[in-house]
């Protein structure tokens, strides 16, 4: 019998879009649980932005999700910690992450506890900052 796989993936999923409903279906297809993290509103201002949508929003459309099994609040940006709480066996993340210095050193630490790390490429065109971008436009040529 095969192992029962916990796999995780976390984001802001700030106006939420076909992108992520792609990354959490790829996801689900590659686990039995995907928990997903999703970022308190202190957090996303480490990238400089703040969410349109609030977290108590955003938390409950992931939870009803039907590919997410757990919506969890993610309150820390280490992904590590939160394998020290979940005990994942896979995590999913964007391929922006890939080989990028921080993250060769988090595969490291993954690798020696067992977990695979799979990396989700981003869908083109869709983002977002760029849906965000779109409506200020479009509000400020209607003012």
């Amino acid at each position: 019998m095969a192992n029962f796989m916990i796999g995780y993936t976390s984001g802001v999923y700030d106006l939420f879009h076909i992108g992520h409903l792609n990354l959490l279906k790829n996801a689900k297809g590659l686990c039995d649980k995907l928990i997903v993290g999703v970022t308190v509103d202190r957090l996303v201002k480490y990238k400089n932005k703040k969410p349109v949508i609030p977290f108590e929003e955003r938390i409950e459309i992931v939870r009803n999700i039907k590919y997410v099994d757990a919506a969890i609040p993610q309150e820390d940006l280490d992904k590590f910690k939160m394998w020290e709480k979940l005990h994942f066996d896979v995590l999913f993340v964007g391929d922006d992450w890939y080989h990028s210095p921080r993250w060769d050193e988090m595969e490291k630490k993954f690798k020696d506890v067992g977990v695979r790390i799979v990396y989700f490429p981003y869908t083109k065109g869709t983002s977002s900052s760029l849906i965000n971008e779109t409506l200020t436009k479009l509000r400020d040529k209607k003012q």
